[in-house]
């Protein structure tokens, strides 16, 4: 569903799956990396980050090892292609909390014409 962004929608990482392409996407869409084993992509359901046994919470920031090398990898990745961060966005919730971090995404990502997507750039209304 496009133009929610809700709790359930933030990954463990600090990506926003409410404004990813496989989630907007009319056919077949992700339901997001916290509900992997409903839609069961691969990537999704693999990621070495959501299925980490070293965090100790819901989020990577509650981690001893914050921000691991497989964090930093994807944090640079999608710093270099998409002009976000998933560790900025984890350390704005660890310091603010997620309430004040949807209203932040709501604010950033939210049009009147839908959501915008990072990874193409395109807005798409629900």
């Amino acid at each position: 569903m496009t133009g929610k962004i809700t709790k359930r929608l933030i990954a463990p990482c600090g990506m926003n799956c409410a404004i990813c392409k496989a989630h907007l996407r009319e056919r077949n869409p992700c339901n997001g990396c916290n509900d992997a084993e409903r839609n069961k992509p691969q990537t999704r359901s693999r990621c070495r980050l959501r299925i980490c046994e070293k965090r100790t919470g819901t989020f990577c920031f509650e981690c001893a090892e914050f921000p691991c090398g497989r964090l930093q990898h994807l944090d640079q990745r999608y710093r270099t292609r998409y002009g976000m961060s998933e560790i900025e966005n984890l350390i704005f919730i660890r310091d603010h909390g997620i309430r004040k971090f949807l209203a932040h995404e709501h604010d950033r990502w939210l049009t009147a014409g839908g959501i915008f997507c990072v990874h193409d750039k395109k807005t798409y209304t629900g």
